[in-house]
């Protein structure tokens, strides 16, 4: 556990990211172009990066 800052850092860096990617400005505009699409967990185990050697591991992905 850290500060909340941290978490609230990481929450806007994501919204953020979530918005460039379906080219809205507001978040009513994320809202009407946003869509969700539902993986299974082996989908995401896969969309990771795998069979790298990894010197440092990421503070924000928890390997498996």
């Amino acid at each position: 556990r850290g500060p909340l800052s941290a978490v609230a850092h990481q929450l806007i860096g994501g919204l953020h990211q979530s918005m460039f990617y379906v080219g809205s400005r507001t978040i009513p505009e994320l809202q009407d172009r946003g869509q969700f699409v539902r993986i299974t967990s082996a989908g995401l185990h896969e969309s990771h990066p795998h069979d790298i050697q990894m010197t440092v591991e990421a503070p924000n992905y928890s390997g498996r």
